[in-house]
């Protein structure tokens, strides 16, 4: 499935709605593990707004997955379980650690800007169809468009991070 294409479905919508879910879990479950893999040491010498920084990714993307997965549990489908996608990421990215916080950093900046992309496409998706969907058409805009607005915010974040960093 698509996002090039239009939403036409409650089943297409659904779909596409645990795609954010899976995207959100990752975006969580990466967070999580950079912070878990540092050493006491390094993560004394973390700066702490890179700390709260992914403190932050982790808490805000388990928001978004809790409203994405009403959304989905609205439209009676079934999203996939948190754990599932953990051990995915564990064993898809599990090797590929960043080796420095900048890496982290940058890790963080292509999470925001995938997640931002993903929800863009999506309300555009969803505008360009007409189809009668289960969910309330403006609600269902209304939450992806707060999601995205946050993503923004996040790439916005991380790049200042980064710029006081050079």
């Amino acid at each position: 499935m698509s996002l090039g294409q239009r939403v036409s479905s409650d089943h297409q919508l659904a779909r596409l709605l645990q795609i954010g879910v899976v995207l959100e879990e990752v975006v969580e479950a990466r967070a999580y593990r950079h912070l878990d893999s540092l050493s006491a040491s390094e993560r004394a010498d973390l700066d702490d707004e890179i700390v709260e920084l992914l403190e932050h990714a982790a808490e805000e993307s388990e928001e978004h997955r809790e409203r994405l997965a009403g959304l989905v549990e609205e439209l009676d489908a079934d999203t996939v379980a948190y754990e599932e996608i953990e051990t995915l990421v564990e064993a898809r990215y599990g090797q590929t650690s960043p080796d420095d916080f900048d890496g982290v950093l940058y890790d963080a900046l292509c999470n925001e800007e995938t997640a931002y992309k993903f929800y863009d496409d999506l309300i555009e998706a969803v505008e360009a169809s007409d189809a009668d969907y289960a969910l309330d058409r403006d609600r269902l805009l209304d939450t992806l468009r707060s999601i995205r607005e946050e993503e923004a915010e996040g790439v916005e974040e991380v790049t200042e991070i980064m710029e006081r960093r050079e």
